[in-house]
């Protein structure tokens, strides 16, 4: 059987703890491979080699370290279509969203690439007299990203890549349910110049979590996954003196207004709602149709959709979306619809029932859809993380404006309308972070920068985009003045430039 253990010091290494945990097919239910769990010493390995590693990989100008991401984008297309079904067989997505996740995550790397742009500071001559004003930015250190399941190329790629451009030495920590891909990528990171040290790799639980957040040598954490766990990484390394971004849970609304293209919001809510089987942080989990006739409207056209979804393998071509990741999530997703059909929602589409033949041990569940879901129902209050879509029938604008504006996550939000003024009003005043128009998943390009506000987000730095070089960078201003040789004695006020 396959063992994955870390990547530390530019090597693969074997994990050292006697702790492992399985890496499961999700297709069929069985364990593909064994992760080593890190034990405390081994985070200490790795974070004293990072440590070694980094005052020389800052002193490297910025063009040479840009040097290493385009070669490294090089050796990923390289091997494009291998890593993604290495993804997809971890994950469980579908091959053309194992892609996706790829190319999301390189299209961050190309951002990277621009590195001697973006580290540029600022420089002001003759602030005051003879006095010349600048900044520069300087790598912070040691820095950790801790990445979740769902994205396993994408998000690690989203904080190692700005961080190492910057001139950090980085530590990952994966998620243990799907830790293929991270390691493969710290292999190219090598073979395209890195130097050993600067990117290391742990698997890991609890315990490596908690020495990477309280390690005095490591100065900043990224984080990415449920809202609790996102809590309690951004205060506990906070109070460690870290510098600390943290993204959690989501509740994605798009609100359907009645004069909407009506096929194109279908269409919009069949493939962020239910696409990589809702294992998504941007995902549509709630429909808000505003008015009756249009929630009717809605509701019908969607009925047939989500019935028809495929559901097959992660290498079958021709489906939708694949299995879950792991029977513990869909146990989980599947305890969530027998509450919203407690609680008294209409369930007009019900998945739980799918087998796919053959396969039936495998982490399938069928697309579900509720409707008349109230927003004191636990399925609206709580992230699913699974192919589930609610509608929320909403009376008027007003509330729907509301909905996501009380929620206590803010995510991302959308809304399908043909009139400027209802999308521009909307997005004024809906306080979600990210909000799309005519758009189901507003996730930002690699230059600007993704977060989300309330439990979606904690920390005042968001990740990629010119954040992220913020994030990963201490800015120093100097103030300089050379002595003209006029004695000018003592002053005991404060300098200013009246």
């Amino acid at each position: 059987m396959r063992e994955i253990g870390h990547f530390i010091g530019g090597k693969a290494v074997r994990g050292a703890s006697g702790r492992q945990g399985d890496v499961f097919n999700p297709n069929t239910g069985e364990v593909q491979a064994k992760v080593a769990l890190a034990s405390k010493s081994e985070v200490e390995t790795a974070i004293a080699n990072a440590e070694g590693a980094q005052p020389e990989w800052a002193a490297t100008n910025p063009q040479r370290r840009a040097r290493v991401m385009f070669k490294f984008l090089q050796l990923v297309q390289d091997e494009y279509d291998d890593m993604a079904r290495l993804l997809s067989s971890e994950h469980g997505k579908v091959f053309a969203d194992a892609k996706g996740d790829i190319q999301r995550g390189l299209e961050v790397v190309e951002f990277a690439c621009g590195i001697p742009h973006l580290l540029k500071g600022e420089y002001t001559e003759s602030a005051g007299p003879g006095t010349d004003l600048y900044s520069v930015r300087q790598p912070l250190g040691v820095v950790a990203g801790i990445t979740p399941f769902n994205f396993p190329a994408m998000i690690p790629l989203w904080k190692c890549a700005p961080a190492i451009a910057c001139g950090n030495a980085f530590i990952l920590k994966p998620s243990e349910r799907d830790p293929g891909v991270p390691m493969r990528l710290a292999e190219l990171f090598m073979k395209a110049g890195l130097p050993a040290g600067i990117l290391n790799v742990v698997n890991g639980d609890k315990e490596a979590v908690d020495t990477l957040l309280t390690d005095a040598r490591v100065k900043a954490i990224g984080f990415v996954g449920s809202s609790d766990i996102a809590h309690y990484i951004y205060s506990t390394g906070a109070a460690h003196g870290k510098r600390v971004q943290c993204f959690g849970g989501a509740k994605n609304h798009m609100i359907v207004m009645p004069d909407a293209d009506m096929d194109q919001a279908v269409d919009a809510l069949i493939g962020a709602g239910y696409g990589s089987a809702g294992e998504r942080c941007m995902a549509i989990s709630v429909a808000v149709p505003v008015g009756q006739k249009t929630a009717d409207t809605l509701v019908k056209k969607l009925i047939p959709r989500v019935e028809s979804l495929k559901i097959g393998l992660s290498t079958d071509t021709q489906a939708d979306y694949g299995p879950m990741v792991t029977k513990q999530l869909l146990n989980k997703v599947r305890g969530y619809i027998d509450t919203g059909v407690k609680e008294g929602a209409d369930l007009v589409v019900d998945g739980r029932n799918f087998k796919l033949q053959g396969y039936e041990n495998g982490n399938f569940l069928g697309g579900c859809l509720f409707d008349n879901v109230t927003a004191g129902m636990k399925i609206y209050k709580e992230e699913i993380f699974g192919p589930v879509l609610s509608v929320v029938r909403a009376k008027d604008y007003e509330e729907a404006v509301r909905l996501p504006s009380e929620h206590e996550y803010g995510n991302g939000v959308s809304i399908f309308t043909r009139d400027g003024d209802t999308a521009r009003d909307f997005t004024n005043r809906v306080q979600v972070g990210m909000v799309g128009v005519n758009f189901a998943i507003p996730v930002p390009l690699a230059y600007h920068t993704f977060g989300g506000w309330k439990r979606s987000g904690f920390g005042d730095l968001n990740q990629h985009g010119p954040d992220s070089i913020r994030f990963y960078t201490k800015t120093k201003t100097i103030t300089e003045r050379w002595p003209s040789g006029t004695k000018e004695g003592a002053e005991f006020v404060i300098p200013t430039m009246k």
